[in-house]
């Protein structure tokens, strides 16, 4: 017999396996008896089981879903047989914040975790099992390959409980249910893991502070207790957590299918059945259930306005300021014309909770609410839990930091100050203010309706029309959309005396609502009616959906943030001239006697971001793609390329306002008080004149000559090749022609900003051609999922875009590097020309990037 033990098993386990009886340290040890007394054992323990009379004669009771037992700091869920086998989800938000929480973006109201449970009760072992699945699978009941979808989506076991308690006839048992709660156990609640704090919870430092139970959901309070280690000291944290136990519905809703040509968040699915050729995969988009009362279906289904059976009803925090409530609320009924193009009247409620309703609860799922955080974060977002099965929004919570009206106030000062009087003092009326905060509760509604942000929006409207007094009247806004950032009109001129100047509800928002919330007899009549609704509006730009894009790379220069009308260029070209008039007006407009310039260094830093942002309006064109959804008979193109002629207007711009730069915003009397001032948590950072021209004009030329725009000018260029088509096309090398031209076509002496701007052109081809044989290894670098924080409500649906072109695989042997060495080249052979001439200044500059050109070719 070999006695070496298999690597499977340790040696004690390899000796019980072989024989009956096991020799341990000298004695004889029958495992038989062993065993035997442990069932004796376990029966005697399983005997002592207590009635549930006796449990809740020692503490109180609470009748609801499960009904909860309280014996002192113990607690107890009574689970019926009936809710055995029935799927949950659990809901978890944080409720506390301390300060160190707070400042790193973590707030109140914040859904971190929730998942699908079901309770299995194990009557042989006297136990609950709880399991846990992810429900993307499904298939017919009577289809053989359903046993297999069961098997290969299996549950997966989280936690077990010891039946503590039960009634006469056991149809009902209690479980002691602390640990789940208080921190011991994860298996409900990974708060740490969730909000990317990590760690573990103290549980000594921490309790369950109230439990309440309710008809169709059960809500449990919990403080739990960690330490954060920052700068070698530990920092006590403790977080108010809510954990919420939702009953789903036994049929989930009926789910509608998503379309590509149409905003809305979605759930994935997998289909199955014995007919497939292939799987199906689907996705659902997220939505309330909405759907006429019984009695009013044939009213509905002949065009009459009808109530629903369920009204949306959102709540206002009651710690929300007196001043913005109405606002708030004015902004939810904003959408009621949509929902009444989708058949439904009184479809959305928003009101004030009832200070006397004892059982209101902002962390419960039965309310969503509009949750006023104090944070100086300056952000607000709209997120909704989801059941998974369907993609029915069970609840929607909307987090509004109070300082977002620091954003709010920058705007529209920046982008109206120049034609609205009331849009340039340090602070504004609270009239003023309250029509911002109007706009933004609008725009987060519309995404707890769904609705994912459609940044091509206002590339519908042409530019000249944002000039119109009757045009921008007629439509309401800056354009077809709310859910676009288009946020205030900065085209506009004062002498145009537009006042519509605020984003509104308009024709794409009420279109989608009524895509998504339209009801139908059955599958087939939606189905049908959905796709004969986007086809008669498919080639209408005021319709048109375009994915937000990271702001990193954006490809479809139609679909991007912060933008207006159909040009870019001649967006940003009267952006700039109403920028001179902000420029030209900082300390007049900051101007408060006896106190410092620090609001006009940072009015003065706003102001460059504005400029630095329509450069990249622009600059988005160079290499652009406007990126389709075609289907088969709608003759569009997926894919197709920014006309050359816009092309090179927008490297004209750059060259104009970027290459050249702008020495009115850079360098002139407001740097005599104050330089621009950013804010940091640090606090104010005062930003250099030099310094930051030089860093901001960087950022552009780098990313001017990026390597996925030059491949996309290249695959662009290689297409038209291939194709044989005789249009003009803008090429790679043209690109470096019109800007070196601007660049380095210079005489005589060179200022030192033109100096900087030859030293950025050519360290920006140095750098990224090195780049590109770098040697670079990822490691253990992982993206939190479960909570995303969006800097400006910058939701992104799980596939991050809807759109993954692949323009920059094997970017070493593509041709970019071709073109940069060749275009350093170039370079290299004027500064040799040019060597000679000139200042010392000039001279020793050449010579400077003689010797890094050279370096870098080697």
């Amino acid at each position: 017999m070999n006695l070496m033990p298999d690597r499977k098993y340790p040696y004690a386990l390899l000796f019980g396996l072989a024989f009956s009886s096991t020799i341990l340290y000298g004695q004889k040890v029958d495992t038989k008896k062993k065993d035997k007394e442990k069932t004796e054992k376990t029966d005697s323990i399983a005997k002592k089981a207590k009635s549930i009379d006796e449990l809740v004669k020692k503490g109180t009771y609470k009748k609801g879903l499960f009904n909860i037992i309280e014996v002192k700091t113990d607690i107890y869920f009574e689970i019926p047989d009936s809710l055995f086998g029935r799927q949950f989800l659990v809901v978890n938000k944080l409720s506390q914040v301390p300060m160190q929480v707070n400042e790193a973006g973590l707030n109140k109201g914040m859904n971190y975790e929730n998942k699908v449970i079901s309770f299995y009760k194990d009557a042989k072992a006297k136990k609950i099992w709880v399991k846990t699945i992810n429900p993307i699978a499904s298939s017919p009941k009577n289809d053989a390959i359903t046993a297999s979808v069961k098997d290969n989506f299996s549950e997966s076991i989280i936690e077990v409980f010891d039946i503590e308690a039960q009634n006469n006839d056991s149809t009902r048992v209690a479980i002691k249910v602390n640990k789940i709660f208080d921190g011991n156990q994860k298996s409900f609640n990974d708060v740490l893991s969730n909000t990317g704090l990590g760690g573990s919870v103290k549980s000594n430092l921490s309790y369950v502070e109230q439990v309440k139970t309710f008809p169709e959901n059960i809500v449990v309070k919990s403080q739990l207790s960690t330490s954060v280690n920052e700068g070698g000291s530990d920092l006590p944290i403790t977080l108010g957590v809510t954990s919420n136990l939702v009953l789903l519905p036994e049929v989930p809703m009926q789910p509608r299918f998503s379309d590509n040509r149409i905003g809305y968040f979605t759930e994935k699915h997998w289909f199955f059945n014995d007919n497939q050729h292939k799987m199906d995969d689907q996705r659902f988009i997220t939505r309330w259930r909405m759907e006429p009362k019984d009695a009013d279906r044939e009213k509905y289904l002949k065009g009459e306005l009808v109530e629903p059976k369920k009204p949306i009803i959102y709540y206002i925090d009651p710690s929300t300021p007196k001043q913005w409530r109405q606002k708030i609320i004015e902004g939810v009924y904003d959408w009621q014309v949509a929902f009444e193009q989708a058949g439904f009247k009184n479809a959305i409620i928003a009101k004030e909770s009832d200070p006397n309703d004892k059982d209101f609860d902002i962390d419960d799922v039965r309310y969503s609410v509009i949750t006023y955080a104090a944070s100086p974060k300056s952000n607000a977002m709209g997120p909704s839990v989801v059941d998974p099965r369907s993609g029915e929004i069970i609840e929607s919570d909307i987090i509004w930091w109070h300082n977002v009206m620091t954003s709010l106030h920058e705007w529209m000062r920046i982008q109206t100050g120049p034609i609205d009087p009331k849009a340039r003092g340090n602070k504004f009326s609270d009239e003023h203010m309250g029509e911002a905060i109007r706009f933004v509760s609008s725009h987060e509604v519309g995404h707890t309706f769904g609705l994912k942000h459609n940044m091509g929006s206002s590339f519908a409207y042409p530019v000249e029309s944002l000039r119109s007094k009757e045009f921008t009247d007629k439509m309401g806004g800056t354009a077809p959309s709310i859910m676009d950032y288009a946020r205030y009109n900065y085209v506009a001129q004062p002498e145009d005396n537009v006042t519509a100047i605020t984003p509104k509800i308009g024709i794409y928002d009420k279109y989608a609502i009524e895509w998504g919330y339209r009801w139908y007899q059955n599958s087939e009549i939606e189905k049908q009616a959905l796709k004969t609704m986007i086809d008669i509006h498919q080639n209408d730009p005021m319709y048109f959906y375009g994915e937000q894009q990271s702001s990193m790379d954006v490809v479809d220069p139609r679909s991007q943030s912060e933008d207006l009308g159909d040009d870019a260029v001649l967006a940003s070209e009267y952006g700039l001239k109403n920028l001179k008039r902000v420029s030209d007006n900082i300390t007049k407009w900051s101007y408060e006697k006896g106190k410092s310039y620090i609001d006009a260094g940072r009015l003065y830093y706003g102001t460059i971001g504005q400029w630095d942002m329509y450069s990249g309006h622009v600059l988005a064109n160079v290499g652009g793609v406007y990126l389709e959804n075609p289907v088969f008979g709608d003759n569009k193109k997926a894919y197709q390329a920014v006309d050359v002629k816009m092309q090179r207007k927008a490297v004209d711009y750059l060259n104009r306002n970027v290459i050249n730069i702008p020495k009115w915003l850079f360098f002139n009397d407001v740097i005599e008080k104050t330089y621009a001032i950013k804010n940091s948590p640090m606090g104010p950072y005062e930003q250099t004149p030099y310094t930051l021209a030089r860093e901001m004009q960087y950022n552009i030329i780098y990313s001017l000559f990026s390597d996925d725009r030059l491949l996309r000018l290249l695959e662009n260029e290689l297409n038209h090749e291939q194709s044989n088509s005789k249009e003009e096309v803008y090429t790679v090398e043209a690109l470096f022609n019109q800007v070196r031209n601007e660049v380095f076509e210079k005489k005589s002496n060179l200022t030192m900003l033109e100096r900087m701007t030859q030293k950025n052109y050519v360290d920006a081809l140095i750098v990224s051609s090195n780049k590109l044989f770098e040697k670079t290894t990822v490691t253990g670098f992982q993206i939190n999922q479960n909570l995303q924080i969006p800097t400006i409500c910058n939701y992104l649906d799980d596939d991050k875009s809807a759109r993954n072109i692949n323009y920059s695989s094997m970017k070493r042997v593509s041709e970019v590097t071709t073109y940069k060495r060749a275009e350093l080249q170039k370079v290299l052979h004027l500064l040799n020309k040019k060597k000679n001439k000139g200042n010392d200044a000039t001279q020793a500059h050449y010579t400077d990037l003689i010797i890094r050109i050279n370096e870098a070719l080697k």
